[in-house]
């Protein structure tokens, strides 16, 4: 695609991720008119300041946007290669439970060590490991889409859909990460008809969480706001509901995540509706926990206050958040949730123009969870701007991290 006008990647680009000329333009702050003449080479992108603007919005490396391959080291540890999505994608595009109607496979896996397999590999990814993830991926699927197809009946098959339900939200969360936006809606909505076989609704609401975030990834943020606060209210604690932990975790995320749809789309009456919604559930849970994985509590609810601020462009903000979270309640929290919070204040530093604090954001999520940092694509654009904006030469352990990245000094 290099020998293409960049107009014209703009416009490859901004279909990839499924968003409209209308919400692009909205979201950059030009008109439709603006970006339908750039698109058709009418008007040049002459100045870096949108350059970078564009690629944070579609989420990709403002190198691809210049016709140019970032430069990745083959030694870049964690990162997912182009063959393991297309295994991971032929594992997801497999259909054993039709298979199994007809001959039921003799030996299915014991749900024992699906069970096992599964605790491992969210833990794989709440730490952060997304490479060993991605290796482990395809046949974890595989295997629990053959132990749901082989367990037709009673107990075990609603606790095989559950494992197989678990599986494809991992898939789901680890793919959106790394920028494959449209495997993570597919896997995420298998999810949630998995979790309707295995009876179990609140499965079934964080389910919705990973579909609503594979629909942000693809620019999709109000579809994603509708669906998070319309399953929140039929899983609200409460009323003929329980009030258990669980319920409440399941609750609160679904309310941050409609938070994050609503930064997105600059609704900033409904961030702060959700968030406060959220944090009252969180309070009432107690401290944070991580019930159907979901890392839910107070210190959580923050750090999406942060996020969210972030999305809505006040960087200052979200630097205040972070200020008044206390240092043992953060870290108490697991790499992934830590990694991605520094992340996202890395971004909030570098909307306020303190690009040296930026830096050390990445710098500290690095040494969390190196593949939060290494291979999200958010995370190139913001050592991009960091590069871009320092004044001299970078800090040598800037310059090795973003050597590490394969963005360029």
């Amino acid at each position: 695609m290099d020998e293409l006008p960049i107009g014209r990647r703009v416009a490859y680009w901004r279909g990839r991720r499924k968003m409209s000329q209308q919400v692009f333009a909205d979201r950059l702050g030009k008109s439709k008119s603006w970006v339908d003449k750039v698109e058709r080479g009418v008007r040049r992108l002459d100045k870096f300041s949108v350059l970078y603007e564009i690629a944070d919005i579609l989420q990709l490396d403002v190198q691809l946007l210049l016709g140019k391959d970032p430069e990745r080291r083959t030694d870049t540890p964690n990162c997912i290669e182009q063959f393991e999505v297309e295994e991971i994608r032929a594992a997801l595009e497999t259909y054993d439970a039709v298979s199994a109607y007809f001959h039921a496979a003799p030996c299915p896996p014991p749900l024992a060590d699906t069970s096992k397999a599964v605790t491992h590999a969210w833990l794989t990814y709440q730490y952060g490991r997304y490479g060993m993830l991605t290796r482990a991926l395809p046949k974890l699927l595989r295997d629990a889409q053959a132990a749901d197809a082989a367990y037709a009946s009673g107990d075990q098959a609603q606790r095989a859909a559950h494992l197989l339900g678990q599986v494809y939200q991992i898939a789901s969360s680890v793919l959106r990460k790394l920028g494959e936006s449209e495997l993570a809606w597919l896997a995420a909505d298998r999810s949630i008809a998995v979790a309707q076989r295995a009876d179990d609704q609140l499965l079934a609401g964080v389910a919705t969480t990973r579909v609503s975030n594979a629909l942000v990834a693809m620019g999709r943020a109000r579809p994603a706001l509708e669906l998070n606060v319309n399953i929140a209210n039929r899983l609200a604690p409460g009323g003929g509901n329980d009030t258990s932990p669980e319920r409440l975790s399941v609750y609160g995320m679904l309310l941050l995540q409609g938070a994050m749809a609503a930064s997105r789309i600059g609704d900033t009456a409904s961030v702060d509706d959700l968030l406060g919604e959220a944090y009252e559930a969180a309070r009432e849970l107690g401290g944070d926990q991580n019930h159907y994985w979901t890392s839910f509590g107070p210190t959580n609810v923050e750090l999406h206050r942060a996020a969210a601020a972030v999305e809505l462009g006040d960087g200052g903000r979200a630097v205040e958040v972070h200020q008044r979270i206390k240092p043992p309640q953060f870290d108490a929290l697991l790499p992934e949730r830590r990694a991605h919070h520094l992340l996202d204040l890395a971004r909030g530093y570098a909307q306020i123009g303190d690009v040296a604090n930026a830096g050390e954001m990445l710098l500290r999520g690095d040494r969390l969870a190196p593949a939060e940092i290494r291979c999200r694509p958010i995370a190139h654009v913001v050592m991009s701007d960091v590069l871009r904006r320092t004044r001299g030469a970078p800090p040598s352990l800037i310059a090795e991290l973003a050597e590490h990245m394969g963005v360029g000094v």
